[in-house]
């Protein structure tokens, strides 16, 4: 099976896009500091999806704790599983922590991840995680809005892969965009940076 072209640094790339657009706005009547266009063109919004459960979540419910969110594929052959197991595998060196902070997976597939896959797939991990789907009009207004990179790719066989972002993007309790980590990131410096999330 083919690998998916996942595009690792589409997210920090957005973000300098964003920000170099905010401050280049000179002839703006109110010119916004530079901290603030970040914030503004941070990734983030409100979203509507619905758990494994068929509960509905949305942005406001996952707020009260840091959550770290994660968009792939249950089919993606190693940089979600990947990214996954690295997640659980902080989880529990977190320790008492861990149950401190949401793991947030969003399906970026609704054609094929229906509730019961999401479950089949997100129990191979050690750690809760909510699993997220929902309608394809919707998932795409929160890839946008997240900025998240989402492109399906066809396969000779007749069947297709996804190319996605890698990227796990961090939030705080009040559901504010924090930074971005990946599967790549040495150990002891995720702990330190989800300690200093969870902590906050």
């Amino acid at each position: 099976m083919t690998r998916p072209r996942i595009r690792t640094a589409h997210v920090t790339a957005l973000l300098a896009a964003a920000l170099a657009l905010g401050t280049a706005a000179c002839s703006s009547p109110a010119p916004v500091k530079a901290d603030e266009a970040a914030a503004q063109n941070a990734p983030g919004g409100a979203f509507r999806l619905v758990d494994t459960s068929g509960k509905t979540v949305t942005e406001q419910t996952l707020k009260g704790k840091p959550y770290a969110i994660f968009f792939g594929f249950t089919r993606c052959p190693d940089i979600c599983p990947t990214s996954m197991n690295r997640m659980a595998l902080l989880h529990q060196k977190l320790g008492a922590d861990g149950d401190k902070m949401n793991i947030v997976f969003v399906s970026v597939d609704p054609e094929h991840d229906k509730s019961e896959d999401i479950a089949s797939f997100l129990s191979m991990f050690d750690a809760p995680v909510i699993g997220l789907t929902g309608e394809p009009a919707e998932l795409k207004r929160m890839e946008e809005a997240y900025k998240i990179y989402v492109e399906r790719v066809p396969l000779p066989n007749g069947d297709y892969t996804i190319d996605h972002t890698a990227r796990i993007l961090l939030f705080d309790r009040n559901g504010e965009f924090a930074t971005t980590m990946d599967a790549a990131e040495p150990e002891d410096r995720a702990l330190d940076r989800l300690r200093k999330l969870i902590r906050a």
